[in-house]
């Protein structure tokens, strides 16, 4: 309890510091009295206080009351940060999944060491170098793993499915580049495709060596998908020079407005184009936030491109990481951004909150009209509205616990251990046969997919009886509802197949031809590119969107 009065008082204290329209002589005052509290707690208090870790805390709790993306990075933590902003770190290069009290390889990286040795997705990891894993979770296996390029590491592995189960591998770690385009290529008749997951330094070499071979090996390109769904975002500057790619040398890209005129901001594209004709399409979601929507929304407020999917996240925030003493690093959020059309899409102004410290979204009712360079209306404070908006497809409680249970996983990988090779990537299907043996992998007595109705059906047999209306005839017509809604798992998993197949279909084609080749897999069944490539076999529809209005 004293420790936590601790806790408390120095997140008081430093949150004081941060007040608004403070002067220095207040945050001086509060700076001595925090350091006095610190020295009279460790000299006087009853038992030993871990000064270290109170004062990580504090200063956590109050940059938490500032925004979520202001945070203090410790000299051990920063090599998570640096790896976000470089797209590389240093290991033997493999996702990793925790489950059951034991960690597994998920996805050993092309070309990396773990891939080279011969790791496979689904390998059980029961030692490293002379350590049992059992219990340990997934960040200590990662931490173990990573280290210094160069060094090496002794990795024991439980394989299922196969003789001779046990394996240990002897491993060199390496220096892992994690590309932020996992994947491009032809989807259409002439439209070509190109993803990006991230915005690190790295992204605009990567895009534009994707877009230039697209260009060069297919002369007859017409149109373009830029997938930005589930972009996090990253970089500003590698935001601003991909949208360069797409723009006029000299166009606007956004201002950045931080504390005081002079810190005001404006950047344009300063490179020459790849391609300023091409029809585009950027597909974006819910997961399409910062250095994303920075792409988007210019080529959006410009009528560069047509934007696809459903509303982004709305993050218009600028952070700089600051070095602090001891190493430390301070990632800030020093300004917002705003886009071509002057609009700031930031969706949740931080600075307000509500009574008990929570913050809300921004209401469409409050939020401005702005206008793109052809006169379209566009709106500002609620992330990037698409203008063709689509919808992901509800998924059903028996095909979410298939995938999140792990029964497509584990069939993946004793699907890989049973057969050698299969057909290119873009050529798998699941077909009748390998569903019927998929089904069949499936333990009814394991899968308790029926819980939440079971669930809720108790609960109203409860409320019925709590209030006297349960006799013969209504308990008659429970157990009746109970039987017509009881489920049959063959039928359910045929009724879910359209939803379950590209999951089955990406996680088997994975374990021959690594994440560019689930993607080739993906795009087969993926509805946003779908209407995408529709929408630019469309050219009159497609000018119809971006067609120039009379403003208001």
């Amino acid at each position: 309890m004293k420790k936590l009065v601790l806790i408390v008082a120095a997140a008081l204290a430093l949150t004081a510091v941060a007040t608004t329209g403070s002067s220095k002589k207040d945050i001086t005052k509060n700076l001595e009295v925090f350091n006095a509290l610190v020295k009279e707690l460790q000299t006087y208090y009853v038992d030993t206080i871990d000064i270290e870790k109170s004062v990580t805390t504090a200063i956590s709790a109050m940059l938490d009351d500032i925004d979520p993306y202001t945070e203090y990075i410790s000299y051990k933590d920063q090599e998570d940060f640096k790896t976000v902003t470089s797209g590389e770190y240093a290991g033997i290069g493999s996702y990793i999944m925790e489950r059951n009290g034991w960690v597994y390889f998920s996805e050993p990286q092309a070309g990396s060491p773990a891939h080279t040795a011969g790791i496979k997705a689904g390998d059980k990891i029961v030692m490293i170098d002379n350590d049992s894993t059992r219990g340990w979770e997934s960040a200590r296996v990662s931490k173990t793993l990573k280290g210094q390029a160069g060094t090496k590491v002794k990795v024991t592995v439980h394989r299922p499915y196969v003789a001779d189960s046990v394996l240990t591998f002897e491993l060199t770690r390496a220096k892992i580049i994690q590309p932020s385009v996992p994947y491009s290529g032809i989807v259409g008749d002439g439209i070509g495709y190109i993803e990006l997951t991230s915005f690190t330094e790295r992204s605009p070499e990567e895009v534009k060596t994707a877009l230039t071979a697209l260009k060069e090996e297919n002369p007859g390109l017409r149109g373009l998908i830029f997938d930005l769904r589930a972009n996090g975002g990253g970089l500003l500057e590698s935001a601003c020079k991909i949208a360069g790619y797409f723009l006029p040398r000299g166009t606007e890209v956004l201002k950045t407005r931080g504390k005081g005129v002079l810190n005001e901001r404006t950047y344009k594209t300063t490179e020459r184009p790849i391609d300023t004709e091409i029809p585009i399409v950027i597909l974006i979601d819910g997961g399409t936030a910062s250095a994303s929507e920075i792409v988007s929304g210019a080529l959006q407020d410009v009528d560069r491109a047509v934007i696809m999917g459903a509303r982004s996240f709305g993050k218009g925030l600028v952070q700089s990481s600051r070095e602090l003493p001891y190493d430390g690093l301070l990632k800030v959020t020093v300004a917002k951004y705003y886009i071509p059309s002057g609009r700031l899409i930031q969706a949740i102004d931080y600075s307000h909150r509500n009574p008990d410290g929570s913050v809300s979204r921004i209401p469409d009712s409050l939020t401005n009209v702005f206008y793109t360079a052809g006169g379209r209306e566009v709106r500002d404070g609620g992330g990037i509205t698409p203008d063709v908006a689509l919808e992901y497809p509800e998924v059903s409680h028996l095909a979410y616990s298939v995938v999140r249970d792990n029964w497509v996983f584990d069939y993946a990988t004793r699907y890989a251990a049973e057969h050698s090779t299969i057909v290119p990537a873009d050529k798998f299907v699941v077909d009748d046969t390998l569903w019927a043996d998929f089904k069949a992998s499936i333990d009814p007595a394991r899968f308790k997919y029926d819980k939440v109705w079971d669930e809720m059906f108790e609960s109203i047999r409860k409320v019925v009886e709590r209030e006297g209306y349960m006799n013969d005839s209504v308990a008659a017509e429970f157990t009746r509802l109970e039987d017509m809604l009881r489920h049959d798992l063959n039928s359910d998993l045929d009724l879910n197949r359209k939803v379950i197949a590209p999951y089955l279909s990406g996680e088997i084609v994975q374990r021959y031809y690594d994440q560019r080749g689930r993607r080739a897999d993906a795009v087969k069944y993926d509805m946003f590119i779908d209407s995408a490539v529709s929408l630019l076999n469309d050219a009159a529809r497609y000018k119809a969107i971006l067609a120039p209005v009379k403003k208001r």
